[in-house]
């Protein structure tokens, strides 16, 4: 289930993952309506060049629910748990130095602006909607927005903007839940084993990433979730006592 060149410059995944880590950061200007700094950049290394997004610690935001200056460890850590699941749900994203400081910096998705996001949204018979509405599950992602749904040209879908996840406490906001309660696919009940697994090994790449950029309480409460998911094999449903769906909703 791979990501395509055409999301990223005409650059692989895993060429523009390396692109940057070592590649020379130009900021070109700023996102206005992101909360956070958020700037637009191109990353460059003199022979291959990308789009891509920015995200100073210095420019965080304090919130009152998650710990100062650790959104882009969170948002790192989304990418980690992409991987791990096997979906490439997350554009690549490394936590790195910039111009203005450590930050998390990704690649920017060239979305397909032919498709209706708030149709798209609502689908009950997308796959890879549904492998995001796991993701979301495990990340407790609470602020998946319609607009933080990015579907490229060649068919795959990517999300963006996971800084506010892995809180401890059940936070799950999200767009996606035409299939609360519904059984999980069998491909996500085993990608979630897969997850499971490597949370149990401390020398397996997920963990090492959670540990860097998580507490020890939210690692365990990442490792709880996926128990749960794998015990019940459903969807969950919305909290009883938390708004379920983020506000603007796009």
């Amino acid at each position: 289930m791979k990501g395509t060149a055409d999301a990223f410059d005409g650059l692989s995944p895993d060429v523009g993952l390396d692109l940057l880590r070592t590649g020379e950061l130009t900021v070109e200007g700023r996102l206005t309506a992101a909360s956070n700094t958020t700037l637009y950049c191109t990353v460059s290394d003199g022979v291959r060049s990308a789009a891509c997004v920015y995200k100073p610690v210095a420019g965080e935001r304090p919130l009152w629910d998650f710990p100062e200056g650790t959104l882009a460890g969170r948002e790192v850590s989304a990418y980690a748990v992409s991987e791990a699941l096997g979906w490439e749900v997350v554009p690549p994203t490394v936590h790195r130095d910039g111009p203005f400081g450590e930050g998390m910096v990704q690649l920017w998705v060239h979305g397909d602006a032919t498709v209706d996001l708030v149709a798209l949204s609502r689908r009950t018979d997308d796959p890879a909607l549904r492998r995001m509405a796991v993701f979301d599950a495990v990340i407790n992602n609470s602020d998946r927005k319609i607009g933080h749904l990015l579907p490229t040209p060649g068919g795959h879908l990517y999300g963006c903007d996971h800084g506010v996840s892995f809180a401890e406490d059940y936070k799950l906001r999200t767009v996606l839940w035409q299939w609360r309660g519904q059984p999980l696919p069998e491909e996500a009940l085993e990608a979630l084993a897969s997850v499971h697994a490597a949370l149990k090994d401390p020398e397996a790449p997920l963990s090492r990433e959670l540990t860097e950029h998580l507490t020890e309480p939210e690692v365990q409460a990442v490792r709880g979730r996926v128990e749960l998911l794998l015990d019940h094999g459903v969807h969950p449903h919305p909290a009883p006592d938390w708004p379920a769906v983020p506000w603007p909703p796009i």
